[in-house]
């Protein structure tokens, strides 16, 4: 497979939660309350599109489809894109740009600082997201610092379950997905790890030396 050939549809595809809530705000379709349901769908897929991300590299090992880790950039981009205007919809259309009220917003709900630092956590990822990144900082370098992609996926979904104060049935299942990506990682690196201590400790062969005697 080509991954040329699926990353203009992925792309657009990508654009679609956008285009849903831009056309919902020109037609007025998004409720009595748009500026929450644009701020939250926003956040939301912000999520979706990190745990699809997360996603790529176990289903490209069970699958054998190598091809599938040339779209996880674009991916994860994505993440960042929808986080931001995550972001900006609250400072922008909820707080005005209120520096006053954000800051007191910031260290007075939770939820609000969980956020705050999942997009601080977001930004050196997105800012190395290239190759001439990778080549400046060395590649295991720039993959311990993007392995934090785990903790900003734990901290965002506690950001959610702070975020819903009655039904708590969505957040629980961001949760478990978020487990299941996570644990099945933690598995492999277990077995990574016996199989290096097995062949550590496995007996080496023994040389056997055979003399010759030559008589005279």
């Amino acid at each position: 497979m080509n991954p040329a050939l699926i990353k203009s549809p992925l792309f657009i595809a990508c654009l679609g939660p956008l285009a849903y809530y831009v056309w919902g705000a020109q037609v007025d379709t998004l409720g009595a309350n748009p500026i929450e349901v644009v701020t939250r769908g926003m956040g939301t897929w912000a999520l979706n599109f990190l745990l699809i991300t997360l996603t790529v590299t176990p289903l490209r090992k069970i699958s054998g489809w190598v091809w599938l880790i040339r779209l996880r950039r674009m991916l994860g981009l994505f993440v960042f894109f929808y986080a931001t205007l995550h972001l900006a919809t609250y400072l922008w259309f909820d707080q005005f740009f209120d520096w006053a009220e954000i800051l007191k917003d910031i260290l007075k709900r939770p939820f609000i600082t969980v956020g705050m630092i999942c997009f601080a956590l977001l930004l050196p990822l997105a800012a190395t997201s290239n190759a001439f990144a990778i080549r400046r900082i060395g590649g295991r370098r720039w993959q311990n610092l993007h392995r934090s992609i785990y903790l900003i996926g734990m901290l965002a979904v506690l950001h959610y379950f702070w975020m819903v104060k009655a039904d708590l049935s969505t957040p629980l299942i961001y949760a478990g997905l978020l487990a299941a990506l996570l644990g099945i990682r933690i598995w492999w690196r277990l077995q990574e790890r016996n199989r290096q201590l097995a062949g550590a400790y496995s007996p080496k062969p023994r040389r056997h030396i055979i003399s010759i005697a030559v008589r005279k």
